[in-house]
């Protein structure tokens, strides 16, 4: 079993308008630095419009700054062209561009470039993430506004084209750190079991596992994120190998499933806490606090577990835990990114010892 013990790393996207201003910071500080989405920089990079480029019918709209499906013509040309790629397993068609996410080049820049006897090359692990297939298909539309998830050719090809993405990014990765975490993020998930998602279990669960499928197989680590609450045991229920959840504002959520939780637990999966606030809360809360108030809501759900006649010890999440901060930040300020990164590393610390 892999031992995390609290190791350090982030969500993905940050406000900083230039990836050099930053990237060295999270290098540096991180324990599994995570190349950052810059969504200021240019709506390119913002979490949907970054990985389009390489899916068929996509149509970028500069000057609306938008992207979205064109299907008043027949898309069949587009969508033979896409699969020829697929069935030719031509994992480089599916490659980042670097006016897309210029984050992700800079990042492997820096880390390829580290001094041979600097200490951050002690760090053995490296994140990447990609936009989940449900939150994606849910989020571009076509050109009359119908989610691109529903239209049972596009969907199929949004789910293959971030699986192919990821396994991209895992292979880039593994050139500068041996081991590899890819974060499959799906923010849209928090609407599960609304009318907003017409998914069943079974659906969401399947296309989840084609990815997280895709990510094994290169060899690398299969996380999920999800900001605010939702049905994590659907979730747990994936093939995933870490779960990502705001911790601070919803710990407690994660006991009404003790049962797939536990079984998550005995096939090795680990959680990635977002216990560190990624907004003004910051200012008002210090490393010892969150540290406790992780210990206490991880004691809750373990006695909430057993109250349903689930053991779960809250000692096993001592080797089991990543932390991370509650969401992304790209909505906030350069301030308080300095803030969070600080009361991370902090945060770790405490709870390591």
């Amino acid at each position: 079993m892999i031992s995390f013990h609290f190791l350090t790393t982030h969500v993905g996207s940050i406000p900083h308008p230039n990836a050099y201003e930053i990237v060295n910071k999270l290098a540096g500080k991180l324990d599994a630095p995570a190349w950052p989405q810059l969504p200021r920089r240019t709506f390119r990079e913002n979490m949907y419009a970054m990985y389009s480029p390489a899916l068929p019918a996509i149509v970028e709209d500069a000057a609306k700054e938008k992207i979205y499906f064109d299907t008043q013509q027949d898309i069949t040309p587009a969508l033979e062209a896409f699969y020829e790629h697929i069935l030719a397993d031509d994992v480089d068609h599916f490659a980042l561009l670097p006016d897309h996410a210029s984050g992700f080049f800079a990042m492997l820049e820096t880390l390829k470039s580290l001094n041979p006897q600097s200490e951050i090359l002690n760090q053995q692990w490296v994140k990447g993430q990609v936009t989940g297939p449900v939150s994606f298909g849910l989020t571009v539309t076509d050109q009359d506004l119908r989610a691109s998830l529903y239209n049972d050719m596009l969907a199929d090809a949004i789910l293959k084209n971030a699986a192919m993405n990821a396994r991209w990014q895992v292979r880039q990765l593994k050139a500068v750190r041996p081991n590899v975490i890819l974060f499959v993020d799906e923010p849209y998930m928090a609407s599960f079991g609304s009318a907003f998602i017409s998914l069943s279990r079974e659906q969401v669960i399947a296309m989840l596992d084609e990815v997280f499928d895709a990510i094994h197989a290169e060899g690398a680590l299969a996380g999920v994120h999800c900001c605010a609450n939702t049905d994590w045991g659907m979730l747990l229920a994936t093939k995933v190998d870490i779960l990502n959840l705001d911790a601070y504002g919803y710990i407690e959520n994660l006991a009404l499933y003790p049962a797939e939780l536990r079984a998550f637990l005995n096939r090795s999966g680990a959680v990635a806490w977002g216990i560190v606030p990624n907004n003004e809360e910051i200012y008002h809360v210090t490393a010892e606090g969150l540290a406790k108030r992780l210990r206490d809501g991880i004691r809750l759900v373990s006695a909430k577990a057993a109250a349903r006649g689930v053991r779960i010890e809250p000692e096993e999440f001592d080797q089991r835990s990543l932390l991370v901060p509650a969401c992304g930040l790209g909505s906030t300020s350069v301030e308080i990114v300095e803030r969070v990164f600080e009361m991370l590393s902090q945060t770790a610390a405490h709870l390591r010892q």
